[in-house]
């Protein structure tokens, strides 16, 4: 069961280390495969919120989404999407910013370092809005509870990530303008793109947010109808296989997984900017990790077993969290990559081992304080 669920990603995940010891030797490995987890820990809400939607559509929706979803998510997020957001801020044809990275990696390094201040105050708003309107919320599970319950209090009132966000770039703008100012202001004018790259990102947010409300309001919809047609169904007495998730109901099921698929993406590939500004390495260890994506989502469909491990969203959500700091942080100042990716996955490995003590307490009669009930399901970015 197990092989066959995640064999082929076994198999990319082997193809994947030998091409990346091949392109860069053995410390490339070590960036692809951080990589690589980083994009499972990040996405693993992805999986299970997806799970949870794929079940409830048939089987023609379900080979729909895990075949032509698998292209738009692994080729389109993880692959292409990176490409973009290097050729845009570099000013660089897409194929010109490939060919550089393979045959130029001096001349390419040198254009997206001069292009990191943008990308990272892009991808850093983005992510700190993603931590932000998480913690913000309130809800029935928490891992820290000491953060987490002040925090929900305050998420009260409207508004109040935007606003932190919008402060914590006016500070991250101005800082480094200073900077630029004391060094005789060679790049005084960047602080004015670090800006605008920063009100962008939020604004994707935003409008990626938006989307998915959309997609899930006409998803409620449509499960609403369906609902009433399967109470129709049982008072008629007609077979309920009759009455299943199809048609205009799995369509719109299938466009608001691939939006809130393509929004979960944004946090691995942009989170991969914090890591490493190589494409080829990027595009190894997050397609390494969409596979898994996929493969998790696959098994939880068919063994029904969803939200096993209750603190892996904290877990993931704090990554994020500390990942869009340290983007900040690096459109001024230098952070290895390999100390910026083990940040994430210590992260995520204490709220997996959190989870793995919470649940053993539960079956030891210990009990839990923090909720009596299994943990929300994410309903967007």
């Amino acid at each position: 069961m197990l092989l066959k669920t995640f064999g082929w990603s076994f198999a990319i995940t082997a193809l994947g280390l030998v091409a990346a010891v091949f392109y860069g030797g053995w410390e490339a490995l070590g960036v692809v495969a951080i990589l690589s987890v980083l994009e499972i820990s990040l996405s693993f809400d992805n999986a299970v919120v997806n799970a949870g939607i794929l079940k409830k559509m048939n089987a023609f929706w379900q080979k729909i989404f895990l075949t032509i979803g698998v292209l738009i998510a692994v080729f389109g997020m993880r692959l292409v999407f990176p490409v973009v957001i290097v050729a845009i801020t570099a000013k660089l044809g897409p194929i010109e910013a490939v060919d550089l990275s393979f045959n130029q990696p001096d001349r390419y390094q040198e254009l997206v370092t001069d292009a990191h201040p943008a990308i990272a105050s892009f991808g850093g708003m983005f992510l700190l809005m993603i931590f932000l309107d998480f913690i913000f919320e309130e809800r029935d599970i928490q891992w820290l509870r000491w953060i987490e319950r002040p925090l929900a209090k305050l998420g009260k009132v409207d508004m109040l990530s935007v606003c932190i966000a919008l402060i914590v770039l006016l500070i991250s703008a101005m800082t480094f303008a200073a900077q630029a100012h004391q060094h005789g202001g060679g790049h005084a004018n960047k602080a004015e793109t670090v800006l605008l790259a920063g009100v962008a990102g939020l604004i994707t947010y935003l409008i990626v947010g938006g989307l998915s409300s959309y997609f899930e309001n006409k998803l409620e919809e449509e499960e609403e109808r369906e609902h009433e047609a399967e109470e129709e169904a049982r008072k008629t007495g007609k077979k309920l296989s009759a009455v299943v998730l199809s048609g205009k109901a799995a369509f719109f099921m299938f466009l608001y997984l691939e939006v809130l698929d393509a929004s979960f993406s944004f946090d691995g590939v942009i989170g991969a900017f914090a890591i490493t500004n190589n494409i080829v390495l990027m595009a190894l260890g997050l397609g390494i990790g969409a596979m898994y994506v996929r493969s998790l989502t696959v098994y939880l469909v068919r063994q029904g077993t969803l939200d096993d491990y209750v603190y892996l969203e904290h877990g993931a959500h704090y990554a994020i969290g500390a990942l869009s700091i340290i983007l900040l942080v690096t459109i001024q100042y230098q952070i290895n990559e390999i100390i910026t990716g083990l940040v994430g996955v210590v992260l995520i490995a204490w709220s997996f081992w959190s989870s793995v003590r919470r649940n053993k307490a539960l079956e030891a009669g210990g009990g839990d304080d923090n909720s009596g009930s299994k943990a929300e399901v994410p309903s967007g970015v």
